[in-house]
Protein backbone atom coordinates (compact mmCIF):
# COMPACT_ATOMS: atom_id res chain seq x y z
CA UNK A 1 0.00 0.00 0.00
CA UNK A 2 1.32 3.43 -1.05
CA UNK A 3 2.04 6.05 1.56
CA UNK A 4 0.02 9.32 1.56
CA UNK A 5 3.12 11.30 0.59
CA UNK A 6 3.65 9.08 -2.47
CA UNK A 7 0.04 9.54 -3.52
CA UNK A 8 0.39 13.34 -3.33
CA UNK A 9 3.53 13.21 -5.50
CA UNK A 10 1.81 11.10 -8.19
CA UNK A 11 -1.20 13.50 -8.24
CA UNK A 12 1.08 16.51 -8.70
CA UNK A 13 2.85 14.85 -11.63
CA UNK A 14 -0.46 14.02 -13.33
CA UNK A 15 -1.68 17.65 -12.97
CA UNK A 16 1.50 19.08 -14.51
CA UNK A 17 1.28 16.68 -17.47
CA UNK A 18 -2.38 17.58 -18.05
CA UNK A 19 -1.64 21.38 -17.90
CA UNK A 20 1.20 20.98 -20.38
CA UNK A 21 -1.05 19.05 -22.77
CA UNK A 22 -3.80 21.70 -22.53
CA UNK A 23 -1.36 24.57 -23.04
CA UNK A 24 -0.01 23.06 -26.21
CA UNK A 25 -3.48 22.90 -27.73
CA UNK A 26 -4.35 26.70 -27.28
CA UNK A 27 -4.67 28.72 -30.53
CA UNK A 28 -2.14 31.46 -31.29
CA UNK A 29 -3.13 35.14 -30.57
CA UNK A 30 -3.79 37.61 -33.46
CA UNK A 31 -0.77 39.68 -32.49
CA UNK A 32 1.44 36.60 -32.72
CA UNK A 33 -0.09 35.68 -36.08
CA UNK A 34 0.79 39.14 -37.49
CA UNK A 35 4.24 39.30 -36.05
CA UNK A 36 3.24 41.39 -32.96
CA UNK A 37 2.65 44.77 -34.76
CA UNK A 38 -0.66 46.59 -34.04
CA UNK A 39 -2.79 47.60 -37.06
CA UNK A 40 -2.40 51.11 -38.53
CA UNK A 41 -5.03 53.64 -37.32
CA UNK A 42 -6.75 55.62 -40.09
CA UNK A 43 -6.34 59.37 -39.55
CA UNK A 44 -6.84 62.61 -41.50
CA UNK A 45 -3.54 64.16 -42.58
CA UNK A 46 -2.73 67.50 -44.20
CA UNK A 47 0.64 68.66 -45.48
CA UNK A 48 1.54 72.07 -44.05
CA UNK A 49 2.35 74.84 -46.49
CA UNK A 50 2.91 78.58 -46.20
CA UNK A 51 -0.08 80.85 -46.68
CA UNK A 52 -0.82 84.51 -45.89
CA UNK A 53 -1.35 84.85 -42.15
CA UNK A 54 -2.83 88.07 -40.79
CA UNK A 55 -1.35 89.77 -37.76
CA UNK A 56 -4.34 91.14 -35.91
CA UNK A 57 -4.86 93.33 -32.87
CA UNK A 58 -8.27 93.13 -31.18
CA UNK A 59 -9.60 96.06 -29.18
CA UNK A 60 -12.84 97.32 -27.67
CA UNK A 61 -14.52 100.09 -29.63
CA UNK A 62 -17.64 102.23 -29.51
CA UNK A 63 -20.09 103.06 -32.27
CA UNK A 64 -20.64 106.80 -32.52
CA UNK A 65 -23.24 108.68 -34.53
CA UNK A 66 -22.08 111.60 -36.64
CA UNK A 67 -25.55 113.17 -36.57
CA UNK A 68 -26.72 112.64 -32.97
CA UNK A 69 -27.48 115.78 -30.96
CA UNK A 70 -28.25 116.68 -27.37
CA UNK A 71 -31.27 118.96 -26.99
CA UNK A 72 -30.81 121.84 -24.54
CA UNK A 73 -33.03 124.92 -24.12
CA UNK A 74 -31.94 128.47 -24.89
CA UNK A 75 -34.32 129.85 -22.27
CA UNK A 76 -34.92 129.24 -18.58
CA UNK A 77 -38.20 128.50 -16.87
CA UNK A 78 -40.72 125.82 -15.96
CA UNK A 79 -41.72 123.13 -18.45
CA UNK A 80 -45.41 123.37 -19.29
CA UNK A 81 -45.67 120.74 -22.06
CA UNK A 82 -43.68 117.80 -23.39
CA UNK A 83 -44.71 117.31 -27.01
CA UNK A 84 -42.76 114.13 -27.90
CA UNK A 85 -42.14 110.66 -26.51
CA UNK A 86 -39.05 108.44 -26.46
CA UNK A 87 -38.61 106.51 -29.70
CA UNK A 88 -40.59 109.00 -31.78
CA UNK A 89 -39.05 109.96 -35.14
CA UNK A 90 -38.93 113.71 -35.74
CA UNK A 91 -37.78 116.07 -38.45
CA UNK A 92 -36.14 119.50 -38.34
CA UNK A 93 -38.47 122.08 -36.79
CA UNK A 94 -40.67 119.59 -34.92
CA UNK A 95 -41.84 121.11 -31.58
CA UNK A 96 -40.42 119.14 -28.64
CA UNK A 97 -40.97 121.09 -25.40
CA UNK A 98 -42.81 124.21 -24.22
CA UNK A 99 -41.40 126.42 -21.44
CA UNK A 100 -43.59 128.88 -19.51
CA UNK A 101 -43.33 132.23 -21.34
CA UNK A 102 -46.08 134.31 -19.69
CA UNK A 103 -43.66 136.99 -18.44
CA UNK A 104 -42.01 137.32 -21.85
CA UNK A 105 -45.37 137.61 -23.61
CA UNK A 106 -46.39 140.37 -21.19
CA UNK A 107 -43.14 142.18 -21.89
CA UNK A 108 -43.74 141.87 -25.64
CA UNK A 109 -47.26 143.31 -25.27
CA UNK A 110 -45.85 146.28 -23.35
CA UNK A 111 -43.26 146.96 -26.05
CA UNK A 112 -45.88 146.80 -28.79
CA UNK A 113 -47.99 149.37 -26.90
CA UNK A 114 -44.96 151.66 -26.64
CA UNK A 115 -44.36 151.20 -30.34
CA UNK A 116 -47.87 152.44 -31.14
CA UNK A 117 -47.21 155.56 -29.10
CA UNK A 118 -43.84 156.09 -30.83
CA UNK A 119 -45.48 155.74 -34.25
CA UNK A 120 -47.95 158.50 -33.39
CA UNK A 121 -45.23 160.80 -31.99
CA UNK A 122 -43.05 160.25 -35.07
CA UNK A 123 -45.90 161.04 -37.46
CA UNK A 124 -46.74 164.25 -35.55
CA UNK A 125 -43.08 165.34 -35.47
CA UNK A 126 -42.79 164.86 -39.24
CA UNK A 127 -45.91 167.00 -39.77
CA UNK A 128 -44.49 169.73 -37.53
CA UNK A 129 -41.21 169.72 -39.44
CA UNK A 130 -43.12 170.06 -42.73
CA UNK A 131 -45.15 173.00 -41.36
CA UNK A 132 -42.08 174.78 -40.08
CA UNK A 133 -40.47 174.33 -43.48
CA UNK A 134 -43.45 176.06 -45.11
CA UNK A 135 -43.39 178.89 -42.57
CA UNK A 136 -39.63 179.28 -43.02
CA UNK A 137 -40.07 179.61 -46.77
CA UNK A 138 -42.78 182.24 -46.23
CA UNK A 139 -40.60 184.15 -43.78
CA UNK A 140 -42.99 183.50 -40.90
CA UNK A 141 -40.67 181.27 -38.88
CA UNK A 142 -37.04 181.40 -37.91
CA UNK A 143 -34.36 178.96 -38.98
CA UNK A 144 -33.89 177.93 -35.35
CA UNK A 145 -37.53 176.92 -34.96
CA UNK A 146 -37.32 174.88 -38.16
CA UNK A 147 -34.12 173.13 -37.02
CA UNK A 148 -35.76 172.26 -33.71
CA UNK A 149 -38.75 170.69 -35.51
CA UNK A 150 -36.48 168.64 -37.78
CA UNK A 151 -34.41 167.46 -34.79
CA UNK A 152 -37.55 166.40 -32.93
CA UNK A 153 -38.75 164.39 -35.93
CA UNK A 154 -35.39 162.59 -36.23
CA UNK A 155 -35.38 161.85 -32.50
CA UNK A 156 -38.84 160.32 -32.66
CA UNK A 157 -37.79 158.17 -35.66
CA UNK A 158 -34.75 156.91 -33.72
CA UNK A 159 -36.92 156.09 -30.69
CA UNK A 160 -39.36 154.24 -32.92
CA UNK A 161 -36.54 152.22 -34.51
CA UNK A 162 -35.16 151.35 -31.05
CA UNK A 163 -38.52 150.09 -29.83
CA UNK A 164 -38.97 148.02 -33.01
CA UNK A 165 -35.54 146.44 -32.44
CA UNK A 166 -36.56 145.56 -28.89
CA UNK A 167 -39.77 143.99 -30.16
CA UNK A 168 -37.85 141.84 -32.66
CA UNK A 169 -35.42 140.75 -29.96
CA UNK A 170 -38.29 139.92 -27.62
CA UNK A 171 -40.03 137.92 -30.34
CA UNK A 172 -36.82 135.97 -30.98
CA UNK A 173 -36.36 135.27 -27.28
CA UNK A 174 -39.99 134.25 -27.00
CA UNK A 175 -39.42 131.66 -29.73
CA UNK A 176 -36.78 129.99 -27.56
CA UNK A 177 -39.47 129.03 -25.06
CA UNK A 178 -40.71 126.48 -27.61
CA UNK A 179 -37.87 123.99 -28.08
CA UNK A 180 -37.78 122.48 -31.58
CA UNK A 181 -35.69 119.77 -33.26
CA UNK A 182 -32.71 121.03 -35.21
CA UNK A 183 -32.01 117.69 -36.95
CA UNK A 184 -33.92 114.60 -38.01
CA UNK A 185 -33.74 111.40 -36.00
CA UNK A 186 -35.28 109.37 -33.19
CA UNK A 187 -35.98 110.85 -29.76
CA UNK A 188 -33.95 109.24 -27.01
CA UNK A 189 -34.66 109.20 -23.29
CA UNK A 190 -36.65 112.15 -21.90
CA UNK A 191 -35.41 112.62 -18.31
CA UNK A 192 -37.45 115.78 -17.54
CA UNK A 193 -41.10 116.10 -16.49
CA UNK A 194 -43.76 118.78 -16.75
CA UNK A 195 -43.20 121.30 -13.95
CA UNK A 196 -39.42 120.89 -13.85
CA UNK A 197 -37.39 124.08 -13.93
CA UNK A 198 -34.85 123.98 -16.73
CA UNK A 199 -31.83 126.11 -17.54
CA UNK A 200 -29.62 126.45 -20.59
CA UNK A 201 -27.46 123.63 -19.19
CA UNK A 202 -30.34 121.15 -18.80
CA UNK A 203 -30.26 118.17 -21.19
CA UNK A 204 -33.88 117.68 -22.24
CA UNK A 205 -33.33 114.68 -24.54
CA UNK A 206 -31.22 113.44 -27.44
CA UNK A 207 -31.98 112.97 -31.13
CA UNK A 208 -30.28 109.85 -32.46
CA UNK A 209 -29.59 109.44 -36.16
CA UNK A 210 -28.02 106.07 -37.02
CA UNK A 211 -27.72 106.83 -40.72
CA UNK A 212 -24.13 108.05 -40.32
CA UNK A 213 -22.00 105.99 -37.97
CA UNK A 214 -18.32 105.48 -37.24
CA UNK A 215 -16.33 103.22 -34.95
CA UNK A 216 -14.10 104.77 -32.30
CA UNK A 217 -11.30 102.41 -31.25
CA UNK A 218 -8.73 103.10 -28.53
CA UNK A 219 -5.38 101.49 -29.39
CA UNK A 220 -2.69 101.22 -26.66
CA UNK A 221 0.20 103.61 -27.21
CA UNK A 222 2.62 100.64 -27.42
CA UNK A 223 1.03 99.68 -30.75
CA UNK A 224 0.51 103.21 -32.04
CA UNK A 225 3.62 103.03 -34.20
CA UNK A 226 1.89 100.50 -36.46
CA UNK A 227 -1.17 102.69 -37.01
CA UNK A 228 -1.74 104.29 -40.39
CA UNK A 229 -4.62 105.39 -42.55
CA UNK A 230 -6.25 102.67 -44.63
CA UNK A 231 -5.56 99.73 -42.29
CA UNK A 232 -8.36 97.12 -42.54
CA UNK A 233 -10.70 96.98 -39.55
CA UNK A 234 -13.18 94.16 -38.90
CA UNK A 235 -16.06 94.56 -36.46
CA UNK A 236 -17.04 91.20 -34.94
CA UNK A 237 -19.59 89.91 -32.45
CA UNK A 238 -18.94 87.82 -29.34
CA UNK A 239 -18.81 84.63 -31.43
CA UNK A 240 -16.18 86.12 -33.77
CA UNK A 241 -18.58 86.53 -36.70
CA UNK A 242 -17.62 89.48 -38.89
CA UNK A 243 -20.41 92.08 -38.88
CA UNK A 244 -18.73 94.77 -40.97
CA UNK A 245 -15.42 95.50 -42.68
CA UNK A 246 -14.03 99.01 -42.94
CA UNK A 247 -10.72 100.91 -42.96
CA UNK A 248 -9.03 103.41 -40.66
CA UNK A 249 -9.97 106.95 -41.69
CA UNK A 250 -8.49 108.91 -38.75
CA UNK A 251 -5.59 108.48 -36.34
CA UNK A 252 -5.30 110.94 -33.45
CA UNK A 253 -2.06 112.90 -33.31
CA UNK A 254 -2.01 112.90 -29.50
CA UNK A 255 -2.35 110.32 -26.74
CA UNK A 256 -5.17 110.29 -24.21
CA UNK A 257 -3.29 110.99 -20.98
CA UNK A 258 -5.92 109.21 -18.85
CA UNK A 259 -5.91 105.88 -20.74
CA UNK A 260 -2.60 106.10 -22.65
CA UNK A 261 -4.36 105.13 -25.85
CA UNK A 262 -4.60 106.59 -29.34
CA UNK A 263 -8.04 107.22 -30.83
CA UNK A 264 -8.71 105.59 -34.20
CA UNK A 265 -11.85 106.18 -36.26
CA UNK A 266 -13.35 104.15 -39.09
CA UNK A 267 -16.64 104.71 -40.97
CA UNK A 268 -19.38 102.11 -40.51
CA UNK A 269 -22.06 101.16 -42.99
CA UNK A 270 -25.35 101.77 -41.19
CA UNK A 271 -27.60 100.27 -43.89
CA UNK A 272 -27.57 96.80 -42.35
CA UNK A 273 -29.11 98.08 -39.12
CA UNK A 274 -26.69 96.01 -37.02
CA UNK A 275 -25.16 98.89 -35.07
CA UNK A 276 -26.54 101.59 -32.81
CA UNK A 277 -25.01 104.73 -31.39
CA UNK A 278 -23.03 104.21 -28.13
CA UNK A 279 -22.84 100.42 -28.76
CA UNK A 280 -19.69 98.59 -27.60
CA UNK A 281 -18.08 96.40 -30.26
CA UNK A 282 -14.99 94.22 -30.79
CA UNK A 283 -12.72 95.71 -33.41
CA UNK A 284 -9.93 93.76 -35.11
CA UNK A 285 -7.22 95.88 -36.70
CA UNK A 286 -5.30 93.94 -39.37
CA UNK A 287 -1.70 95.12 -39.13
CA UNK A 288 -0.33 93.07 -42.05
CA UNK A 289 -0.42 89.66 -43.75
CA UNK A 290 2.77 87.57 -43.98
CA UNK A 291 3.45 83.94 -45.09
CA UNK A 292 3.14 81.52 -42.20
CA UNK A 293 1.88 78.17 -40.97
CA UNK A 294 -1.43 77.55 -39.22
CA UNK A 295 -2.79 74.70 -37.10
CA UNK A 296 -6.53 73.90 -36.89
CA UNK A 297 -7.93 74.25 -33.39
CA UNK A 298 -8.95 70.57 -33.18
CA UNK A 299 -5.45 69.36 -34.08
CA UNK A 300 -3.78 70.93 -31.03
CA UNK A 301 -3.84 69.51 -27.51
CA UNK A 302 -2.85 71.44 -24.40
CA UNK A 303 -1.13 69.51 -21.61
CA UNK A 304 0.28 71.35 -18.58
CA UNK A 305 0.35 74.72 -20.34
CA UNK A 306 2.15 73.24 -23.37
CA UNK A 307 0.59 72.66 -26.78
CA UNK A 308 1.23 69.39 -28.63
CA UNK A 309 0.31 68.12 -32.10
CA UNK A 310 0.74 64.79 -33.87
CA UNK A 311 2.67 64.61 -37.11
CA UNK A 312 2.97 61.58 -39.37
CA UNK A 313 6.57 60.50 -40.07
CA UNK A 314 7.82 57.80 -42.43
CA UNK A 315 9.13 54.61 -40.75
CA UNK A 316 9.64 51.01 -42.04
CA UNK A 317 7.76 51.68 -45.24
CA UNK A 318 4.76 53.17 -43.46
CA UNK A 319 3.71 56.12 -41.25
CA UNK A 320 3.94 56.49 -37.50
CA UNK A 321 2.49 59.22 -35.30
CA UNK A 322 4.92 61.43 -33.41
CA UNK A 323 3.80 63.81 -30.70
CA UNK A 324 5.56 67.14 -31.04
CA UNK A 325 5.53 70.19 -28.73
CA UNK A 326 4.72 73.43 -30.54
CA UNK A 327 4.37 77.13 -29.77
CA UNK A 328 1.11 78.61 -30.99
CA UNK A 329 0.10 82.25 -31.34
CA UNK A 330 -3.24 83.99 -31.61
CA UNK A 331 -6.34 82.46 -33.15
CA UNK A 332 -7.37 83.59 -36.62
CA UNK A 333 -10.74 82.18 -37.59
CA UNK A 334 -10.62 78.51 -36.58
CA UNK A 335 -6.83 78.14 -36.67
CA UNK A 336 -3.82 78.90 -34.49
CA UNK A 337 -0.81 80.69 -35.91
CA UNK A 338 2.16 78.33 -35.54
CA UNK A 339 5.16 80.19 -34.10
CA UNK A 340 7.61 77.29 -33.69
CA UNK A 341 7.81 73.48 -33.68
CA UNK A 342 6.48 72.92 -37.22
CA UNK A 343 7.96 73.32 -40.68
CA UNK A 344 6.71 73.55 -44.20
CA UNK A 345 6.01 70.03 -45.54
CA UNK A 346 5.20 68.46 -42.15
CA UNK A 347 2.28 66.05 -42.34
CA UNK A 348 -0.08 67.21 -39.58
CA UNK A 349 -2.66 64.77 -38.21
CA UNK A 350 -5.97 66.61 -38.07
CA UNK A 351 -8.49 64.05 -36.79
CA UNK A 352 -8.35 60.73 -34.98
CA UNK A 353 -5.70 61.87 -32.45
CA UNK A 354 -7.77 60.46 -29.58
CA UNK A 355 -7.12 56.94 -30.92
CA UNK A 356 -3.35 57.18 -31.27
CA UNK A 357 -0.25 57.62 -29.17
CA UNK A 358 3.36 58.50 -29.83
CA UNK A 359 4.96 55.93 -32.15
CA UNK A 360 1.76 54.20 -33.22
CA UNK A 361 1.39 53.31 -36.91
CA UNK A 362 -1.17 55.39 -38.79
CA UNK A 363 -2.73 55.35 -42.22
CA UNK A 364 -3.88 58.41 -44.14
CA UNK A 365 -7.58 58.40 -44.93
CA UNK A 366 -8.43 58.83 -48.61
CA UNK A 367 -9.45 62.31 -49.72
CA UNK A 368 -13.24 62.78 -49.75
CA UNK A 369 -14.86 62.59 -53.18
CA UNK A 370 -15.84 65.89 -54.75
CA UNK A 371 -19.59 66.52 -54.50
CA UNK A 372 -21.61 66.12 -57.68
CA UNK A 373 -22.62 69.29 -59.46
CA UNK A 374 -26.18 70.00 -58.37
CA UNK A 375 -26.81 71.88 -61.61
CA UNK A 376 -25.88 68.89 -63.81
CA UNK A 377 -28.85 67.11 -65.46
CA UNK A 378 -30.06 63.92 -63.75
CA UNK A 379 -29.09 61.75 -66.74
CA UNK A 380 -25.49 62.99 -66.52
CA UNK A 381 -25.22 62.00 -62.87
CA UNK A 382 -26.72 58.56 -63.32
CA UNK A 383 -30.28 59.47 -62.37
CA UNK A 384 -33.28 58.85 -64.56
Amino acid sequence: MLQPSALRLIAALLLSVTAAACGGSEPASPAAATGGAPPAVPVEIVTLDLKPVERIGEFVGTISSLASTTVQPQAEGFLTRILVTSGQRVGPGTPLFQIDSAAQQAGLASLEAQRASRVADTAYAKQQAERMKALLDAGAASRQAYDQAVTQAQTNEALLKAIEDQIRQQQTDLGYFRVTAQTAGVIGDVPVRVGDRVTRATALTTIEDNSRLEAHVSVPVQQAADLRLGLPVRLVDDAGTVLATTRVSFVASSVDDATQTVLVKAPVDAKAGVFRAAQFIRAQVVWNAEPGLTVPLLAAQRINHQYFVFVAESANGGLVARQRPVTLGQVVGDEYIALSGLSRGDRLILAGTQKIGDGMPVQALPAPAAPADANRPAAATGGA
